[in-house]
């Protein structure tokens, strides 16, 4: 039931808050170097994690990123990929920058999912400020499919404001249109268009503002977990089939949920109001992670990198887990956010 979901939700809220960490010398963690902060360890039961201090730092301590409003996801050689308004960083699971893909070019790709197809891994990317989709080839970086609005559906568009991509597991593309019409584009794999599903509003099937997608492999056949993030009240989830018929309300209450992560049979839901939340398969909060107890950071871009506090979020904004369940995740920052959390493992 919904009111159970809030009550564990406060209740995870309430106990997974990391306190505030103090370095050797009693001065907040945020203004120390990386190797004088301890690491904080937030979550409960099954899923309790540490924090990883000055990963992603540079040996100067300072952010290796630009600024950050985009997606985290992972390679199969272990590689964390994350977009920038400098193109796409990818680091080493230890935390060092390894590659910069693409440059400013292909700044501030919204959301990514990445994709192994017959040996090739690609990168699919929703752009929100150049209003098209792009597929990328990792090895190279070689732009092979972009999807602009699709003139065939006979919608007349003032404006076109990708936030969302996923892929089916025949090739199909999902593309969510969240910040302008919230229509949801359907196209083959060679990016022919098929059709649209979902429009703005707060009715039961209508979205506002459908920020974040993916394809929920928990359920046979896999459904599209969305992101509803402005849907009243306070944020929900909602599953659609892959032919874009509402099948449900997954759960209401999150906030502003901005993007979804799957492994195996849990899902990591970043909140830009500061927090990322984990459900199990049932949709039941697991744990509330890094929860920012200061209302003016939350949903705040402009927290500089000497506020920030370990094991504390300010605008959580994409996830991705590796094999191991560790969890990576950005804030959408002016100072470029990344942090590494590792699961403990009981």
């Amino acid at each position: 039931m919904k009111w159970q979901h809030s009550l564990l939700f406060a209740l995870s809220t309430f106990l997974s808050a990391p306190a505030l960490v103090l370095a050797q010398d009693s001065t907040p963690a945020a203004t120390t170097s990386a190797a004088a902060v301890k690491p904080v360890r937030m979550g409960c039961g099954l899923m309790t994690f540490d924090t990883v201090p000055g990963w992603g730092l540079r040996p100067d301590g300072k952010s290796s990123l630009p600024s950050t409003h985009g997606s985290v996801v992972i390679d199969k050689a272990g590689n964390i990929y994350t977009s920038t308004s400098e193109g796409v960083f990818v680091f080493s699971p230890e935390g060092k920058v390894i590659h910069n893909y693409l440059g400013k070019d292909y700044s501030n790709i919204h959301d990514m999912e990445i994709r192994d197809e017959a040996g090739t891994e690609y990168i699919y990317g929703a752009r929100n400020n150049d209003a098209e989709g792009i597929k990328f080839n990792i090895a190279n970086g070689e732009i092979v499919l972009k999807l602009k609005y699709p003139e065939e559906s006979g919608l007349k568009l003032t404006k076109f404001n990708p936030t969302a991509i996923t892929i089916a597991p025949n090739g199909d593309i999902f593309l969510a249109d969240g910040y302008a019409s919230n229509h949801i584009f359907k196209y083959d794999k060679t990016g022919k268009y098929i059709k649209y599903f979902g429009e703005k509003g707060n009715e039961l099937k209508q979205f506002n503002t459908c920020h974040g997608m993916t394809l929920d492999t928990r359920y046979d056949p896999p459904r599209l977990l969305i992101c509803d993030r402005n849907h009243q009240p306070k944020g929900r989830l909602v599953h659609y089939t892959l032919d874009g018929e509402f099948i449900e309300e997954v759960i209401t209450g999150l906030g502003n949920p901005t993007s979804v992560a799957i492994q195996g049979d849990y899902v990591s839901v970043p909140d830009l109001m500061g927090r990322l939340v984990i459900l199990d398969k049932e949709n039941v909060i697991m744990a509330v992670l890094g929860h920012n107890p200061d209302p003016a950071q939350r949903r705040n871009f402009n927290v500089p990198q000497e506020k920030w506090i370990e094991g504390i979020f300010s605008g959580t904004h994409g996830s991705y887990w590796d094999k191991d369940g560790n969890l990576y995740v950005q804030d959408w920052n002016v100072s470029g956010r990344i942090m590494k959390l590792v699961r403990v493992k009981e």
